[in-house]
């Protein structure tokens, strides 16, 4: 398997744990679910490559594969940054104004939906009802929660977070 860091040790460890991953999960029903799951914990995402390892040594067409990942919002198919900001669309959030926060962020870090920035800091992305709905709207960075927000609570609110 290569990636863009060929040849090098973070790489091929890397490899290595998912080699070891496959091999668990291998002759399991069932398998590619949880081999994706934890082939994210190793990589942050499913980069190409990796998905295409993971049909090759399950046997299954990488269609498959990639099918699972673009359907299940769990899974990514791009970097994540230290900070994984998530805002809340869900119907209470969105009513009260979610979509400005949002648009703050991607303004103030000029990255899109799904994207991160250049320094791997931040990534951005839209998820659905996270069961805070009194506290809309709200935002997650991380484990950390961030309710009854408006936009101009934002820009301090990534500020601690330059600061880290």
């Amino acid at each position: 398997m290569t990636d863009k860091c060929t040849g090098c040790a973070e790489s091929q460890e890397k490899a290595k744990e998912l080699q070891k991953i496959i091999a668990k999960y291998k002759d399991t029903r069932g398998a590619l679910i949880p081999v994706l799951h934890e082939a994210q914990e190793i990589y942050g995402y499913l980069p190409l490559e990796v998905q295409r390892e993971i049909a090759n040594q399950l046997d299954i067409p990488l269609a498959e594969v990639y099918g699972v990942v673009s359907f299940y919002t769990q899974f990514s198919i791009n970097p994540k940054g230290k900070y994984r900001i998530n805002v809340c669309m869900g119907t209470a959030c969105y009513v009260k104004g979610a979509n400005e926060i949002l648009d703050k962020f991607r303004t103030r870090l000029s990255i899109d939906v799904g994207e991160c920035t250049d320094d791997q800091k931040f990534s951005l992305d839209a998820c659905r009802c996270i069961g805070a709905c009194g506290l809309a709207p709200v935002v997650t960075i991380n484990d950390e929660v961030y309710g009854k927000l408006v936009p101009d609570d934002v820009d301090d609110i990534l500020d601690k977070y330059e600061d880290l």
